[in-house]
Formats: structure tokens, sequence, C-alpha cells
């Protein structure tokens, strides 16, 4: 028996499942946490933003008029709303005033810084009032900035362009995001191995059955074929141990009729072994010489049915083969059963004259005389040599069953997209009760002959495996009139020929 071995680089069912889920699972995951990173930054931002713009806004009302008409701005209000000693961020503030309508007037700084870079060109162009954010870089290190531009007039009526500025280093906010960002990390990498180890886990119990059938089967070591149990494996697998207990089944039927075959052909070889070693011994005591030869004509025939029935255990082993041939020239062909059963007829002519039995065929080309020589006269899809192993095996039993002055006629033919070939005699025949039994192995046909005409009992068995082997099949049936048996081989006719 041919054992299949596991390829280790075949992947596991654990394997496929990590490979098919960690994939979608890691997208998913990369995904979802990109838009939680994603969210999360925004509101990061929001919130230092919404700080610096209060800021802009503090410094904007801290802006009033002096006594004296002019503008001022509330200095230590203003700082005190805009500074918190306890932050790390780095806060840098600027309020300047330019008048309008004055070319070339410098701007007069009211609070901050007189350096922070100006907001981008577009802003010119903004709307009063309006606030304008923009990064940029600033005394070492990246800003974000917020400002806001507005007109306003001090107590003589003179207007002024106002500029309030906060710029805000992003060193904290970056380092809030790069934390929000670490903890997805861990989070996700926290779920794939969860992931990893349920899958893992599930895998590992879903397969337990499977290992506990293995080492039961390992235990057995072939001694035992009896079914596999399928109570505790899951639903899913069952299907896979029933076919596994059909194929144990069919292996331990198999056993059987190989054991009862090697049993039933050490007995039939064994009883003609002891008849030639009782006449060896008798031709080594035999001093008559006419009487020697007797007893050597005696051995000769027990060494030829020895070996027909050596013959025929071959043949019958090579009919039961069911593995397609290794050899392309043992493949089906068309081939005519008409002549095949010819050439057997020609072969056993001698053997029929021998017993003085009328051996006689019909010629299926008679029913067709226009039919081309060239052309088979009843083709079947089949392999010739085994086709006509089964028809001489018909014919030898005809002619052994046969009593001496007897007729036997094979013919030919096609009857309603079916070839036969059929084998006819006027013998004792076989009684319908027992036509089933004699196709077994080592079962002759009681018909009154003496034990020695009789054969092995295995013509018919290899007759019928050889028909079975070429789809097809071999009935026995009465005579159409008196006594004598039909053995009938039926084939299905070749496709090409089905309308002819």
């Amino acid at each position: 028996m041919k054992i299949l071995r596991t390829d280790p680089d075949r992947f596991g069912i654990r394997a496929r499942l990590l490979t098919l889920l960690l994939p979608g699972i890691l997208g998913l995951l990369a995904l979802d946490s990109w838009n939680d990173y994603s969210a999360l930054r925004s509101q990061v931002q929001d919130a230092y933003d919404q700080a610096m713009l209060e800021s802009v806004h503090v410094l904007r009302g801290s802006l009033s008029l002096a006594p004296d008409g002019s503008l001022r701005l509330a200095t230590p209000l203003a700082l005190q709303a805009v500074s918190d000693p306890a932050s790390p961020l780095q806060k840098y503030l600027h309020v300047g005033l330019r008048p309008q309508g004055a070319a070339g007037a410098k701007e007069l700084t009211l609070l901050g810084e007189t350096d922070l870079p100006s907001p981008p060109p577009q802003a010119e162009a903004a709307a009063p009032s309006s606030t304008v954010w923009y990064d940029s870089y600033y005394a070492g290190h990246t800003v974000r900035m917020v400002a806001l531009q507005s007109q306003v007039k001090d107590g003589r009526g003179q207007a002024f362009d106002l500029l309030v500025q906060v710029a805000e280093s992003t060193g904290p906010r970056d380092r809030a995001q790069a934390a929000t960002l670490q903890q997805e990390l861990i989070r996700d990498t926290r779920m794939v191995l969860v992931m990893i180890l349920l899958v893992w886990l599930g895998v590992t119990w879903s397969l337990q059955p499977l290992e506990r059938l293995r080492k039961t089967v390992l235990a057995n070591k072939g001694r035992d074929l009896k079914p596999l149990d399928t109570s505790d494996v899951p639903h899913e697998v069952a299907p896979l141990v029933d076919a596994v207990n059909q194929h144990l089944a069919s292996y331990r039927e198999l056993l059987e009729q190989q054991s009862q075959f090697l049993a039933d052909a050490s007995h039939q070889l064994r009883t003609p072994l002891a008849i030639m070693l009782t006449q060896a011994g008798v031709a080594l005591r035999e001093k008559d010489t006419a009487q020697l030869h007797a007893t050597l004509r005696a051995m000769v025939t027990q060494i030829a049915r020895s070996r027909r029935l050596c013959e025929q255990l071959l043949s019958l082993a090579h009919a039961n083969e069911s593995t397609p041939p290794a050899n392309p020239s043992d493949a089906p062909e068309v081939v005519d059963l008409n002549s095949i059963a010819r050439d057997v007829v020609l072969q056993y002519l001698a053997l029929a004259h021998e017993k003085n039995q009328d051996l006689g065929w019909v010629d299926a080309r008679e029913d067709a005389p226009s039919l081309p020589s060239a052309q088979p006269a009843v083709p079947v899809l089949a392999r010739g040599p085994e086709l006509h192993e089964a028809l001489s095996n018909l014919v030898h039993n005809a002619i052994v069953y046969t009593p001496a002055g007897g007729h036997i006629t094979v013919m030919a033919g096609s009857r309603d997209g079916m070839a036969f070939a059929e084998v006819r005699d006027d013998g004792p025949g076989i009684a319908a009760a027992r036509r089933a039994q004699v196709f077994e192995r080592f079962h002759s046909a009681d018909t009154g002959h003496e034990k020695g005409q009789r054969g092995a009992g295995l013509g018919l068995g290899i007759a019928r495996a050889y028909a079975r082997r070429n789809g097809g099949d071999i009935e026995l049936a009465d005579a159409a009139a008196g006594t004598g048996l039909r053995a009938i081989l039926r084939l299905p006719l070749a496709p090409d020929s089905q309308g002819r």
C-alpha cells in the first residue's frame, strides 16, 4: 500500500488561518488607528489653537484710549491673561499699530517682539478683523502663529491698522501627538497578539480530536482495520473520516478476498502436487517399463493441469486489477469481436476434434454481405487480448463439459446497441438456481462428469472479470432447444458504430 507523506513546506490550518486573517486584521487596525490618530491630532491642534485664539482676543480687548486720546494697552492685564509660568509652551506676543494713509510710516509696537514673522502675503487682502493661521520658524524652532488684523481709531479720529500676533512653539503639541500615536500602536499591537493567540488556541482546540484520531491509527499499526470513530471529530471533518472508513472497508474486503484466494489457490495446487509426489514414488519403485510409462503419462497430465491452473490464477489476478495500464499500448481500442471469436474457434479446433466434438463458428458478416472486409463486423472498444482470454475460457468450459459427439457453436453479432459473442453447446447445462455460483472462484459445475474431467473452477470467473474490466458482462441462459447452455459475452458497441 502506498503511504502518502505530508509535505513539510505546505501550510497547515494554523498557518492558513493566520495568513488569511492577519493581513485583513492588520489592514483594518491600521485604517482604524490612522482615523483615530487623525481625529485626536485634530483635537490636540484645535485645543492649542483655541488657547492661542483666546490670547489674541484678550490682547485685542486690552487696547483702550488714554486720557490724552491716544491708544494704549493694559500691559499687566494682558500679560497676566496670556502667560502661564507653569506652562512648558514658549509663547511670543506682538501688538503693533500702523497709521493709515501715511506712506512709509513705521509700525508702533505696543507689546512683545518686534521681529515676529509677518503673516503670509495673501493675508494682506483679507477682510478687516480677520484671523490668519500659519506656521513659521522663530528663535530656533518651529512655531504655530495666529494673527488678528483690524482697524482702530484713537480719540482724535486717527485710523490705525492693528496687528495682534501670538506665536507658540510646536514642541508640546508634537509630543502630545507622538504620545497619542504611541498609545494607538501599543493598543493595536496588543490586539493583534491577542488575535493570533485566540486563532492558535482555537485551531489547537479544534484539532485535538483529529490528533487523538491520529494517535489511535498509529497505535493500531494496521493490525485492526475497524472503522474510525467519528463521534468526537468536528462535523466539518466527519465526511473525510467517513471516506477514510469507506476506504478501510474496501481495503479490508480486498485483504479478505486475497486471503481467501490464497487459501483456495494453495488448496487447488496442493492436491495435484500430492498426487504427483505419490506417482513419482510409485515410478521409482516400478520395474515394469509399460507400467512406468503409464505412471509418467499420468504425471504429465497432472503437470499440465497444474500449469493451466497457474495460468488461470495469473489471468484472474490480472483481470481483477483496477489500476489503469502503465503501457499506453494496453489501452482500449476498437477491435472486431467477430474476428476474436473466429480466432478462438481456430485455437480450440484440435481439442474439440480430440474429444470428437463439432466446434463451429457463425460469421457475423453473413448478415451484412455488403460490409467492407477492412471494416470490423462487430466493433467494440476494449482490449483485444482480454476478450480473447474471456472467450477462450467460455469455449474451453464448453469443450470440457460437453460429451463426446456433442455440438458447440460460437457466434458474434450486435443487437439493441450492444455487441455479443455467444458460445452455445448441447451439454448437460447448469441449473438456473446455480448459475450465479459458478462464477465464484474454484466453484466447478457438478454435471455428473468424472472428477478428472472437471476444471479448477476459474474459467467463468476469469471470463466475467475480463468482461467487466472492458465494460461488459457475461450471462448464462438455457439453450434454445433441448439441453445445453448458452454463455453470452455482452459489450457496448464502439461509439462510432452506434448508428449503423
